[in-house]
């Protein structure tokens, strides 16, 4: 790993092509940066051509003149790795490169990451193409480091070569066929094999235990190239330039727990609509996808980001100006880029790079806006953002690699996630909802407890599952006391693929004093994707204190009567799906309102060994989640502001001091109270305040006393 020595700044800037644009304006743009208080640079990532216009054949001095101007305006860079859009003359002249869709066709070249990076061809020449921009630009002072892969796993790839490397990896795992046929359930239908030949390609599956043994492979395919890439750069950049990879966390070929696992630093992208989608309390309902909608899904993909290896990181590209396609033109209201920045540094972002520095005049991305839109000339979005950079500039290491703080733990399952999105509790289209994949079952279910946290001014850490318990050996990797001391409350909502350790360590953890709040579909399945023989949920009905066998879908969303303590939950209702739970032990926290279901409980929770277990049997409205959270976790670690347009973040910084982050979501100017000794700091200084005047769409920075 590399030798980084901690900064006294966030990392502020753009990624740059100067190769895109239509004439060179170096000096210009650098100068605008510069007062800008922009201090970062990505580069070349997209342009393995410019690198290498023709195989063997390489131009590697068109980056001087840029990093050469970016080390004069004190500006530090970040190198990308062409390798994720190969060049066409590698395409045609070895086809063999690219990837294979699901109905069995080669992909066409012309868009972007067509290829195959597990084939042999492709890792020959990205490691070459790689080691040459490496050795020529490592010793340039404006170099910081690397970024070795950007968004890897675009597509699945149904490839020959993939195909024949499962086989073996079945083979190695499984060591015969009949222990194969057995684990899958393979009779089922005549799908026994008797030899390794007899494995159907994934392109035909219907076996819910083959799917999720591909995806495994694929997304494991992902995080091996991430982590391959990262070892071809380090062995020749120096010892204090660190790697990196540029992550988009909804690609349906990514496991965000494993794929920055190399990285000194991991990256994400972060996306989101803007404008009234910002809006709190009431925003429109669009839909969720790469580019998310809502401010809990600011903060959400923030906290995504720093579970990958619960450690800062950084945001390679986030919303420059309006996103999208040339139909897609929504720019930020005056204070959101400002706002969104803030976010994602009170949750531990200590890069924000805008994608990107200037509007294209040509390519798939014409109309995704930029810091400079066509004219090249500086308007709105510069101005705000040169607002906010040399605002940071003020700020310096205070707010640099902070620690988010948390009421609460959501526990988040890449297994099931794949697992659910073969098998899901809801169709993506009801109109054919048998077979009917649906890709965001699982952030489905996870955003609507998440909404319930964020609205009812709870924080959230989020921890992936193998990060409690490994993956193949089972072996606890924190121990569930200690967890419990320090996380009173975590939810496990749609943890379907559950295995026997990870079930083992969750009762450990409510044994222990923790309060385990368990959602739609937890604990239901196995390792493999297959329904536990148990009583549901299984292993943890006793500790529920509940039981269920029997599930409905639910075509409307269903009343709901709420009885939790100190909890109105106005407006409750059920979505999407109901466990009929009958309790046992338990008390009963909420029935739906219906002549069938509310036989049943909806909600129930039971004290067991020193702790509890909460069984939450429906995908919750904002409002019976906000109930349940109002409830369940006592008090925050943050100030609270009982106002529907404010929020706030709180962090510790690398000097113990705590600051507060609050932010006023909406057009109408808020004032509130602030503790006592509250200090705002920030480009005028730090100033006492006994009131934040927060204007429309903005955000203050305090902390208390001389912090």
């Amino acid at each position: 790993m590399a030798e980084i020595k901690p900064r006294n700044q966030i990392l502020f800037g753009a990624a740059y092509y100067d190769e895109y644009q239509p004439s060179s304006h170096l000096e210009y743009d650098f100068d605008l940066m510069e007062k800008a208080g922009f201090n970062v640079v990505r580069v070349g990532e997209g342009s393995w051509s410019q690198w290498e216009p023709e195989e063997e054949h390489f131009r590697l001095d068109w980056l001087e003149p840029v990093l050469d101007e970016a080390h004069r305006h004190h500006i530090a860079v970040v190198i990308g790795m062409p390798t994720f859009s190969v060049p066409r003359w590698l395409a045609r002249k070895y086809p063999e490169v690219s990837i294979t869709d699901a109905s069995g066709h080669k992909t066409n070249f012309g868009f972007r990451e067509e290829h195959n990076y597990s084939h042999p061809v492709f890792r020959y020449f990205s490691s070459r193409v790689m080691r040459k921009i490496t050795e020529r630009y490592r010793d340039h002072p404006a170099v910081i480091g690397w970024q070795v892969y950007n968004e890897p796993g675009l597509a699945f790839n149904y490839s020959d070569d993939l195909f024949e490397g499962f086989k073996d990896r079945l083979r190695h795992k499984y060591h015969s066929v009949e222990n194969l046929n057995k684990a899958w359930g393979l009779v089922y239908w005549s799908h026994e094999l008797s030899t390794w030949d007899d494995l159907w390609r994934p392109e035909g599956n219907g076996s819910p235990q083959y799917d999720l043994a591909w995806r495994e492979y694929e997304l494991g395919l992902t995080s091996e190239v991430v982590s391959w890439a990262g070892a071809e750069v380090r062995q020749f950049a120096l010892p204090h330039q660190f790697t990196s990879a540029c992550i988009a966390l909804n690609r349906q070929a990514v496991d965000e727990s494993l794929v920055s696992a190399d990285m000194d630093i991991p990256g994400s992208n972060i996306y989101f609509r803007m404008q009234d989608a910002l809006n709190m309390p009431d925003a429109p309902e669009l839909p969720q996808n790469t580019i998310t909608s809502g401010a809990w899904s600011l903060r959400y993909s923030a906290d995504r980001s720093f579970a990958m290896k619960q450690q800062p990181f950084y945001v390679f590209e986030t919303n420059g100006g309006p996103i999208g396609g040339p139909a897609d033109n929504y720019p930020a209201w005056d204070g959101q880029w400002r706002q969104a920045a803030y976010q994602l540094i009170s949750r531990g972002a200590s890069m924000i790079e805008y994608w990107h520095w200037q509007a294209l005049h040509y390519g798939t991305e014409t109309y995704w806006g930029a810091v400079l839109p066509h004219d090249r000339l500086p308007g709105r979005v510069y101005q705000e953002l040169a607002l906010l950079g040399n605002e940071l500039k003020q700020l310096g290491g205070r707010v640099v690699d902070l620690q988010p703080e948390s009421d609460v733990v959501f526990l988040y399952s890449v297994k099931s996630k794949q697992a659910l999105a073969y098998q899901p509790h809801h169709a993506a289209d009801t109109s054919n909802s048998h077979r009917q994949r649906n890709p965001r079952s699982y952030d489905e279910i996870m955003e609507a407890f998440y909404q319930g946290a964020f609205y009812t001014h709870r924080q959230v850490r989020i921890v992936h599952d193998n990060q409690l318990v490994a993956d193949n050996e089972g072996q606890w990797l924190i121990e569930p006391a200690e967890f419990a001391h320090q996380n009173p409350v975590l939810v496990a909502a749609g943890t379907y693929v559950c295995s026997d350790p990870l079930l083992a360590w969750l009762m450990a953890y409510v044994g222990a004093g923790g309060h385990l709040i368990l959602g739609p579909k937890a604990t239901y399945a196995d390792d493999y994707a297959r329904p536990r023989l148990e009583v549901k949920p299984a292993l943890a009905d006793d500790a529920a204190g509940c039981s269920y066998q029997e599930y409905s879908n639910i075509r409307d969303d269903l009343d709901v009567s709420v009885e939790f303590p100190a909890a109105a939950g106005q407006g409750a209702r059920a979505r999407q799906w109901i466990e009929c739970l009958v309790p046992t032990t338990g008390r009963v926290l909420a029935r739906a309102v219906h002549p069938h279901f509310s036989r049943f409980a909806l909600i129930v929770t039971n004290e067991h060994g020193a702790g509890r277990v909460t069984t939450v049997g429906t995908v919750p409205n904002r409002a019976l989640s906000c109930a349940l959270f109002d409830w369940a976790v006592k008090g925050t670690k943050g100030w609270t502001f009982h106002h529907p347009s404010v929020t706030v973040s709180s962090a510790v910084n690398r000097s113990g001091a705590k600051l507060h982050f609050l932010f006023n979501w909406s057009w109408a100017p808020v004032t509130v109270e602030l503790p006592m000794g509250a200090v705002r700091i920030g480009a005028e200084g730090d100033v006492r305040s006994s009131q934040a005047v927060l204007g429309a769409w903005d955000v203050h920075v305090y902390t208390l006393g001389d912090n």
